[in-house]
């Protein structure tokens, strides 16, 4: 039974080893010259401003959850997607009442101004 880990345990040194390998050679090759602009916090090229605990609009969090929501729906329906010749009409009825459930949530949040950046 041991015999059969033994693989495992080689893949798992293995990975530890070349993880320590590659931050000792960063580590030892990286020339640190530190600079005020190189110290500065990165906030996708531009300079930060203002307080990090500012307060986002609740729009933000409401498109936010959409998108995980019809995201997560994208990995239940690529798996339909591909077995839906096998799943036959009924795999078909399922999915179009899962897509009209979330089709119904889409248009509620669109009617409350969920979608609105305007605001």
């Amino acid at each position: 039974m041991s015999s059969s880990y033994l693989p495992v345990l080689i893949l798992f040194g293995v990975s530890i080893l070349n993880a320590v390998g590659m931050l000792a050679a960063a580590h030892i090759l990286n020339p640190r010259r530190p600079t005020g602009q190189k110290d500065m916090p990165y906030e996708s090229g531009m300079i930060p401003l203002g307080d990090t605990r500012a307060r986002f609009s609740v729009k933000f969090y409401m498109v936010a959850i959409s998108f995980i929501i019809f995201d997560l729906e994208t990995i239940f329906l690529i798996p339909w997607a591909v077995e839906m010749r096998y799943l036959g009409w009924e795999g078909f009825i399922a999915v179009s009442i899962f897509t009209a459930i979330l089709v119904v949530g889409l248009i509620y949040e669109w009617r409350k101004g969920g979608l609105d950046w305007d605001e």
